[in-house]
Formats: structure tokens, C-alpha cells, sequence
């Protein structure tokens, strides 16, 4: 079909080259003697059209869909015109009495080349035209900036007629933009007029499309987007530094983790790298949310082998797979363990001798481990030590604890828990070579069991979503930024340390809900209700990242940041794991009281369910 079209397009220039001399003529004669002139002519007018379909065959000008040309495209046509243009003044010079052709071989090549132009850019305007026409039928929306990001949007818009938006205008802060068009759309306002501009306009979606912003602005512009009511979309800002991206298809609702005014991510490479290129490197818990997230981070660096130990064979055998396809070269070794397991790990250890330990295998649900201290106990803390102690068996290089927020003066087992594995890790250090660290952070977003994917689940029910008190925070991170970050807080680990990330401002949960009703088109309160809950078993209003007597420090990164190790007797220690090791199988409170015994700042309620 294309080839079909370009014939006719291909004959449109040569009768427009035979009538840009028959204008020619007529402009520079009397209109009696046009008739004899053309005719005299016509060997001329042959030569230039065939010039001129030779060199624009040459340039690849009949490949060309016009429609949908570019820039480069119309360059290429212009040169070509150019050099036909000249070649055929030159020619003109060979035919008899070139004095008085050429005052209109000039103006006949002129007229040829700018009515070749003019008929592609006619082509091009005719078809647009339609779409345009057409576009008023889609979805009324407002886009957010007037950019680089903004522009590629609006010009995929235009040209693509299946894409359901109407855009009625623009919104940018930039006060010299204000009233200009931009592809036909004018800029209506600043971000304060978002709300009025949607009421007046009848807007029924709006996309954000701004690529140079920080975060906290785009939180702000977002959060007053979906306080509209309207529905909220973005395009991310990566699409356009990506020349043959169709922005248009990278258009995506906004979620939650636009909204929490978290900065990108930058990563010092190379020490990370050169901690995990061509190791042995093991993650256990690796089918869990933050486990899989490491294996993918870990795959990027090269390692030597990546050994999954897991107990949970669903989800690690779908990253197994996901991995073999994304990294097919990756020397991927999977195992089914439990950490609770002395003698399989030992077996694991002498198999492969990992360089590098990513301990994440843990239970983290606080209201679950309320109810079995004794199961926090034995997976937690004694598979920790397990796992430690067959790294220091073995010769391991290193050992990096995933820890947790809720160990800093706990008012839950689990969180107590993850505060015996710190102070073993602390401990193990003294007295080995494999150099033991641990790295603490709060909440990740869209984990297995967070608020995240709760909220999302009762609003698709119609509400209530519920929350236990109306004060209480969290620390928020996305998991891929938790996976990295704990990648390079463990490439600058020398042993002993508690690497503390920053999470950045807590976030009221209460806050989170509204906006996550909001962002789903609901209106907190008419919509969809908020329930207050009451506080659960352990739950703590709010969540510390450090215990006064740990200090903080900071490292070349500023996002990590390192505490001081308190010291912890090695006997003490051993001791302290007996005890716990004793009562596993005891009743509720005495496991509590004796995790009391072990964890000085633990302060706990006991536990009134029967």
C-alpha cells in the first residue's frame, strides 16, 4: 500500500515540476505567446522533472510516510530540492539562447521545489487536521507542565488518533508560558488553578508530565491533582530522555509511591561491584519481598553464583524463573532450606562456600509474632545465629543482616527480635574474620502483608479502610530503593556496624489512606470510609531508627548513615541465646519476660487474648 502511494506521490511531483515552469512562464510572458514558449520547452521541463525524481529517489524521499515525518525528514527533502534546483539552472544553460530562459528556469525550478514542499506539508496538515477534529470526542483532559516532557506527550497525542484524550489546556508555573500555545493548546494556568481549571473545563482526567522536578514538588502537584476527584495519570520522566519512546504508551496512574517525596536513588557503583562481581553471594528469605528484590539488584553486578535459600517454594521458584529469563547468563543455584535447620545449613556452606550473606529469612508480621513469640524466637534469632555461625565456620567475607525500625526500643517481640540478631552480629564480629554488619530500615512499600496492598484491597471492596490510630507514622521506602541502599551500606561495611538508611519524613497513616482513596477516584469520608481501630498487640504510635547511646554517623552516602556498636560480651551472648533457646516452647508471657531479660529497652503490655 505504501508503495502503491508513493507511485502517486512520485507523479505528483513530475506534473508539479511541468507546472512550476507553466507558472514560470506565464509570469514572465505575455500569455500569447505561453503556448509556444512551454512547447519549445518541454525537453527542459523533461530533464528537470527527471532531476529532480532521480535525486529525491536518491535521498530516500519515496520512503517517506508524510504524515507522520519529522524533522530530519523535511532536511533531507530540502537538501534534495536544492541540489535539483541548482542541477537544473545548470542545465537550463545547455539549451538554445540561455539568456532568455533563464529568467524563467529560475523561477521554474523555484516554483518546482517549493511546490514539492508545499504538497508534503499540505499532506501532512490535511491528515492532522482530521485527528484533530477527531480528538474532540476523547476524554477532556488537562496536562500538567508545558516542557520537553509535556510537548513529545502533546505531539503523540496529535498523531495518533486511537489515544482517548481531549486536551483543553496546559498547566505550567512558569509565568512567561502563561496563554502560549503549545501544538495547538493553550497554557490556562498555574498549579493553584488546577481545582477552578477542572470545574470550568468539565476535565475529566489529568496527566502529569513534568520530568525535571523534585520530589517534594511532585508530591505537592500530585496531591492537589487527586484532590480534584478527577483521575490522575503520569508519564515517567525517564520516557523522555528516550528518543524512539511513544510517551503516550508510558502513560501510568499515579501510586502511592509518587507521592511520598522520596528522591531518586544514586548508587555508587563500583564499590558495590567490586564487593559482588565473580562472588559466591547467598540471600536467604530470597523469595520474599525484599530477598527477590536483592536477587535482581545482585544480578545486575555480575556475581559468580547466586545461591535462593528459601523455605517457601512458590515464590522462589517464580523468581527462579524470572531470573533465568532477564539474566540468562547467571550462574543461579536455588535451595529449599529452613535457617532453623543447623545441620542443612552447615551441608549449604560446605557445598558452596558463599563469599557474601544476605541474611533476609525472618518473620516480620507484629501482630502474628504476638501471638507466637516462641516461633519469632526460633526463626529470627536462632536461625540468625545458625546462619552466622556456619559464615564464621566457613570463611565467608561477609555477613549483612536485614534488620528492621521495630528493634529500636521494641514494644513487640518481632522487633525484639530483630534486636537479638543485631547484638549477635555485634557480637560475632569481635571474633572473626568474616565481617558481620547489619542494616536497619523501616516499612517498604508494596512488601507482602503492608498497608499498601491492604488499603488497595478494601477500597476495591467499597471501604471501610482501617486504621489503628488517627497519630500513628511509619517510614516509607520503595522496595527497590531499600534493595539498593542495603547494597551499598553493605559495600562499605568493616564490621560491627548498624547501618541506619534514611527514610526520609514519616508519614501519617491516616494521611496515607486519604490519598490512597483519592487517587482512586474516591472522595475520603463520602466515598469510602476511614475506620480508627484502636492500637494492636506491640504497635507503637511511631518508629525510631536509632537508640540514643548508638550515635550516628555519616558515610559518603547520604542516605546511609552508621551507628555506634555497643558492646556486648561474647558469653553474655551465648548465654542470652540459651535462654531464649529454653522457653520456645513455653507459654506466652515467659517467653516475653525472658525476652525482657535479654533486651534491656524491650517494653512490652501482655497480651490479654485468651
Amino acid at each position: 500500500m505504501n508503495q502503491v502511494r508513493n507511485r502517486y506521490v512520485l507523479l505528483c511531483d513530475i506534473l508539479l515540476c511541468f507546472l512550476g515552469f507553466l507558472i514560470a512562464v506565464s509570469y514572465v510572458r505575455p500569455f500569447a505567446e505561453v503556448g509556444e514558449i512551454y512547447t519549445e520547452g518541454l525537453p527542459y521541463i523533461a530533464v528537470t522533472a527527471l532531476i529532480y525524481i532521480s535525486i529525491l529517489l536518491v535521498s530516500g524521499i519515496y520512503s517517506t510516510n508524510w504524515v507522520y515525518a519529522g524533522q530530519r525528514e523535511y532536511l533531507r527533502l530540502i537538501r534534495g530540492c536544492f541540489l535539483a534546483f541548482v542541477l537544473s539552472i545548470l542545465i537550463g544553460f545547455i539549451f538554445k539562447n540561455p539568456h532568455y530562459y533563464f529568467k524563467f528556469n529560475l523561477g521554474a525550478s523555484f516554483l518546482a521545489s517549493a511546490l514539492i514542499y508545499a504538497m508534503r506539508f499540505g499532506i501532512r496538515i490535511f491528515f492532522k487536521r482530521k485527528h484533530y477534529v477527531n480528538k474532540k470526542k476523547g476524554k477532556r483532559t488537562l496536562v500538567i507542565g508545558a516542557g520537553s516532557l509535556a510537548m513529545a506527550l502533546l505531539r503523540d497525542i496529535n498523531e495518533n488518533p486511537n489515544l482517548p484524550y481531549y486536551v483543553i489546556g496546559l498547566i505550567d508555573d512558569d509565568p512567561a508560558k502563561q496563554k502560549l500555545y503549545y501544538y495547538g493548546k493553550k497554557v490556562v494556568g498555574q498549579t493553584g488553578d488546577i481545582e477552578h481549571i477542572c470545574q470550568e473545563h468539565g476535565v475529566e482526567e489529568i496527566i502529569f508530565a513534568i520530568d525535571s522536578i523534585s520530589a517534594a514538588n511532585k508530591a505537592k502537584i500530585l496531591d492537589i491533582c487527586s484532590g480534584t476527584g478527577k483521575k490522575v495519570k503520569i508519564v515517567p520522566g525517564l520516557a523522555s530522555s528516550i528518543s524512539n519512546v511513544e510517551h503516550s504508551k508510558q502513560i501510568r496512574d499515579i501510586n502511592i509511591e509518587d507521592l511520598l517525596e522520596r528522591e531518586p536513588i544514586n548508587l555508587e557503583n563500583e564499590p558495590i561491584e567490586k564487593d559482588l562481581c565473580g562472588k559466591t553471594v547467598m540471600v536467604t528469605g530470597g523469595g520474599g519481598s525484599i530477598g527477590s528484590e536483592l536477587c535482581r539488584q545482585i544480578a545486575r553486578f555480575n556475581p559468580g553464583k547466586l545461591i535462593i535459600l528459601d523455605i517457601y517454594e512458590n515464590t522462589t521458584y517464580e523468581l527462579q524463573n524470572e531470573l533465568a529469563e532477564t539474566f540468562p547468563g547467571l550462574n543461579l543455584d536455588v535451595l529449599i532450606a529452613s535457617v532453623r535447620d543447623k545441620a542443612r545449613l552447615c551441608e549449604i556452606f560446605e557445598k558452596y562456600k558463599p563469599d557474601v550473606i544476605f541474611h533476609a529469612a525472618a518473620h516480620k508480621h507484629v501482630p502474628l509474632m504476638e501471638y507466637s513469640p516462641g516461633e519469632a524466637i526460633k526463626n529470627n534469632v536462632l536461625g540468625t545465629y545458625n546462619v552466622a555461625l556456619c559464615a564464621h565456620k566457613y570463611g565467608s567475607d561477609r555477613f549483612i543482616l536485614i534488620s528492621t525500625d521495630k528493634a529500636v526500643n521494641p514494644t513487640n517481640v518481632m522487633g525484639a527480635s530483630k534486636r537479638v540478631c543485631e547484638m549477635i552480629v555485634q557480637t560475632m564480629q569481635r571474633n572473626s574474620k568474616t565481617e558481620f554488619a547489619a542494616v536497619r530500615f523501616g516499612n517498604v512499600l508494596g512488601s507482602n502483608g503492608s498497608v499498601i496492598p491492604r488499603f488497595k484491597k478494601q477500597i476495591a471492596a467499597g471501604g471501610p479502610l482501617t486504621v489503628t490510630h488517627r497519630e500513628i507514622t511509619r517510614f516509607f521506602m520503595t522496595i527497590p530503593e531499600a534493595a539498593q541502599l542495603v547494597l551499598q551500606a553493605a559495600s562499605y561495611a568493616e564490621g560491627g556496624e548498624i547501618f541506619v538508611l534514611d527514610m526520609g519524613k514519616p508519614v501519617k497513616i491516616y494521611d496515607l489512606a486519604k490519598k490512597m482513596i483519592r487517587l482512586a477516584g474516591y472522595k475520603p469520608d463520602e466515598d469510602i470510609k476511614i475506620e480508627i481501630t484502636g492500637l494492636r498487640p506491640g504497635e507503637k504510635l511511631y518508629e525510631e531508627l536509632l537508640m540514643n547511646e548508638e550515635g550516628l554517623s555519616g558515610t559518603t552516602h547520604n542516605k546511609i548513615f552508621v551507628g555506634k556498636p555497643i558492646d556486648i560480651e561474647k558469653e553474655q551472648l551465648i548465654e542470652n541465646i540459651k535462654k531464649l533457646e529454653s522457653v520456645v516452647s513455653s507459654d506466652e508471657e515467659t517467653i516475653r519476660k525472658t525476652i525482657a531479660e535479654v533486651v534491656p529497652t524491650y517494653r512490652y503490655t501482655p497480651n490479654k487474648k485468651q
